[in-house]
């Protein structure tokens, strides 16, 4: 997971990059759009798969219940977060939507409550 969330920072980056050069009222390069939809998108299903897998280990493996913690409750934040920027992020590549500022700040609420969940893990480690 942690290295998925290193993969999911890196596209976060690409992302700032954009912002940057849109609003400087600069061309932005293509290359960062193709990079930061390859990164984002296989972060994102890894990240979703990571957290669907959570509880599941939780209850089966440990014998926790499913979100005794705030491990899990910050897992679950960051999820929702995950899933609605790469929702948004579907649409805007699509067309359907402009509402990239939106987008971009989802992903960085998600990577912050995503590090918030791996530091409150911590404490659930052996």
């Amino acid at each position: 997971m942690l290295g998925w969330l290193v993969v999911a920072a890196t596209a976060l980056r690409l992302g700032l990059r954009m912002r940057r050069a849109r609003r400087a009222g600069e061309r932005r390069p293509p290359e960062l759009r193709r990079r930061h939809l390859r990164l984002a998108r296989p972060a994102v299903l890894a990240l979703l798969a990571g957290f669907a897998a959570g509880p599941v280990s939780a209850v089966a493996l440990r014998g926790f219940g499913a979100f005794e913690s705030f491990h899990g409750f910050a897992g679950l934040a960051a999820a929702t977060l995950f899933a609605a920027a790469g929702w948004l992020g579907h649409r805007i590549a699509r067309g359907r939507s402009r509402a990239v500022e939106a987008h971009g700040l989802l992903g960085a609420l998600a990577l912050l409550g995503a590090a918030l969940a791996a530091v409150a893990g911590l404490s659930l480690l052996p």
